[in-house]
């Protein structure tokens, strides 16, 4: 068919597409309309075919749906119906199952029942004779179809389908029947002086008068201006009286105890039954409202006037563990025998509770309302399985029973340190689990528990240090504070300590921590670490500074605190481990007369007040020395280090004399 540029010259432009109107490559579906030159042409409403009997769906459908709304559009979904093939009923789940449901927003048009000519006809597919035009189906039988599938379309979605047909077809294929007026007629003649009418419509509402143009896929007319067709995507049915009518038949709640009654908010209105109630209103069609304690519940909100508005849907039993829910405009009620009946209103802890499945998700069911005035403008509504926490400056949240609920609860929940949590839980790859909140986080493994890891300068030196996978390992305390004002955290491996001086440290795990302990941690004459562990030094040797020192390891020599004092500055003075003494083999030790010493791998260093800080080295001096008795004997201390002649020889001063020595003579005492 050649492609045509005439539009009727009212209404409002709109298209109809499908996966003709898209492409298939390399596995993939893409949509192929220039929707926003579609606007821009004047277009202002799309429908996209969705399904087609109960076997297939259109792969493109989400994109096309999608994208028609992204640059303004009302759009809707339509089902291609093969009525031979599975009841009304069946193909109507399928659809809404599909794409094919509805919203009072403003931006989606009602579903439409796409029912004409059989494309198959006089075809067997699959061993299937799919029937003549009107799908050997006779008039009677091809009505009874459409009713079963406008009444579960209306079931399911509030809104009866759009009917989409031609006057040939349905003359021919339902006996011309008169009565589906209360549906909206979506009509199809290729002429431009208007379609022919089906029975039973005075008027349709929208017309697709060409396939070839001017628009994409087929072009169509809404029957009014924009701010009708607004309407028409918004409002379910006009008539209360008409709408609570033809729910009544199948509601099951007895007889009617009042007439219908109008004036309520919104337009809407109700009737009385023995069983319960039908609520209408224009926006939210008209539902059953059963006696119950879903129904006690939205009485509680205050009707249709409260934060729920109008229901939605029915009351949809057979949830898990034997639980049911009604939707509404605001939210929704939920009841079970373990849980109670609660209601869960629009919001983020709805939308949240949404994407962990509902009630089979792991929260379950809620046990209370939410509950609003925590600090910040916090809210949060407790499940079977946790909570939901939400707070404008932390999003929304969830919070699992478990461990880690349970350390944070025992913290003060949103009201202590840790404030409100900013992540779920989270997993680890070792099976460890983590959650974030505003001033830190809450730690698990199977070995060490919940801990609290608050933000501050103890957590920041562990995230440098890799959190859990670096050496530390899981914290197995929370941060304690000492009695001088500074803390520590303990970790698997070893601890980090802080204190204002020093900043926060990491503590390993091994024999320089080992050494710490035994000198007092903090409380001893080391104090605070003012470094972590350095490695590296000559001969496999380690280190760790302190306030007060330092402490020294290397296999040879074993680990050895090494005190800030004229002993240190000695050792230090000679190049440390890297000098002539190696590393220390001892402590500092005290000798009875108030002198100290240290011994290294290659002598000492020995001091009293006196003479000052000494070095004695391994050697024949040192040797003679000790064969004098040390200080205790005739020489006493040493006053100077070991010198060295021009020819060689050496000497080294003491308080009452000398130590002098040569390779012929060997060390000789030389006393004043």
């Amino acid at each position: 068919m050649a492609p045509t540029s005439w539009q009727p010259g009212w209404g409002v432009s709109g298209v109809d597409v499908s996966a003709y109107q898209a492409a298939y490559a390399n596995g993939q579906w893409s949509d192929t309309t220039d929707w926003g030159g579609q606007w821009n042409q004047g277009v202002r409403f799309a429908y996209v075919k969705a399904t087609e009997g109960n076997y297939y769906t259109n792969q493109a459908f989400s994109q096309q749906y999608s994208n028609a709304q992204s640059v303004g559009m009302i759009r809707g979904a339509y089902h291609f119906a093969i009525p031979n093939w599975s009841s009304g009923a069946n193909q109507a789940q399928y659809f809404v199952q599909n794409g094919g449901g509805w919203s009072a927003d403003g931006i989606t048009m009602p579903p439409v029942l796409d029912i004409e000519y059989n494309p198959y006809a006089g075809q067997t597919i699959n061993g299937v004779y799919m029937g003549d035009t009107c799908y050997s189906m006779a008039g009677s039988a091809m009505v009874n179809w459409i009713a079963d599938f406008s009444n579960t379309m209306l079931s399911l979605t509030g809104r009866r389908p759009m009917i989409y047909t031609t006057a040939d077809w349905w003359s021919s294929c339902t006996g011309n029947y008169g009565g589906f007026g209360n549906n909206p007629l979506w009509v199809a003649a290729y002429n431009q002086s208007g379609p022919p009418m089906p029975a039973g419509w005075p008027a349709f509402s929208v017309w697709q008068y060409s396939s070839s143009g001017p628009f994409v896929g087929d072009s169509n007319v809404w029957n009014g201006d924009y701010p009708s067709l607004q309407r028409f995507a918004t409002y379910g049915d006009t008539n209360p009286s008409a709408a609570i009518g033809s729910v009544a038949p199948g509601a099951n709640i007895g007889s009617q105890t009042t007439g219908v009654v109008g004036g309520l908010v919104n337009s809407g209105a109700y009737q009385n039954f023995q069983g319960g109630a039908i609520i209408w209103s224009p926006a939210s069609g008209a539902r059953v409202s059963p006696n119950g304690p879903i129904r006690s519940a939205w009485q509680a909100t205050g009707f249709e006037g409260g934060l729920l508005g109008y229901p939605t849907t029915g009351v949809t039993g057979g949830l898990v563990n034997g639980g049911s829910y009604q939707n509404f405009q605001g939210g929704a009620i939920i009841s079970s025998p373990a849980s109670g009946t609660r209601v869960s209103p629009n919001g983020p802890i709805r939308s949240a509770w949404q994407t962990t499945g509902f009630e089979g998700g792991p929260l379950g069911y809620p046990t209370s309302g939410v509950t609003s005035g925590l600090v910040n403008g916090g809210s949060f509504q407790n499940f079977q399985g946790g909570a939901i926490i939400s707070s404008p400056a932390s999003g929304t949240q969830v919070s699992l029973n478990g461990p880690i609920r349970t350390a944070w609860q025992a913290t003060g929940f949103e009201g202590g340190p840790l404030g409100y949590p900013t992540t779920g839980v989270v997993t680890l790859s070792d099976g460890g689990q983590y959650q974030n909140f505003q001033n830190g986080a809450i730690i698990w493994n199977k070995a060490t528990g919940a801990q609290v890891s608050l933000s501050g300068p103890i957590r920041t030196a562990w995230q440098a240090s890799g959190f859990q996978t670096g050496p530390l390992g899981y914290p197995t305390t929370g941060v304690v504070t000492l009695s001088d004002g500074g803390q520590y955290q303990n970790f698997q491996n070893g601890a980090i300590i802080w204190n204002k001086a020093t900043g926060a440290q990491v503590s390993l795990n091994g024999p320089i921590r080992t050494a710490w302990q035994a000198s007092g941690f903090q409380t001893g004459p080391l104090g605070y670490p003012t470094s972590g562990v350095t490695s590296g030094l000559v001969n496999g040797g380690s280190f760790q500074n302190f306030q007060g020192g330092a402490i020294i390891s290397s296999p040879a020599s074993g680990t050895q605190v090494s005190l800030n004092g004229p002993i240190r500055t000695a050792w230090q003075a000679t190049g440390f481990e890297g000098g002539p003494l190696g590393y220390p083999t001892t402590g500092v030790v005290t000798l009875s007369d108030g002198g100290q010493y240290q011994n290294f791998q290659n002598g000492a260093i020995i001091w009293n007040k006196a003479t000052g800080a000494q070095v004695s080295l391994n050697g024949p001096i040192r040797t003679a020395w000790q064969a004098s008795g040390f200080q205790t004997g005739p020489l006493g201390y040493p006053t100077t280090g070991v010198v060295t002649l021009s020819d060689g020889g050496q000497y080294q001063n003491f308080q009452n004399g000398a130590i002098i020595w040569n390779k012929a003579t060997g060390a000789q005492v030389s006393l004043n």
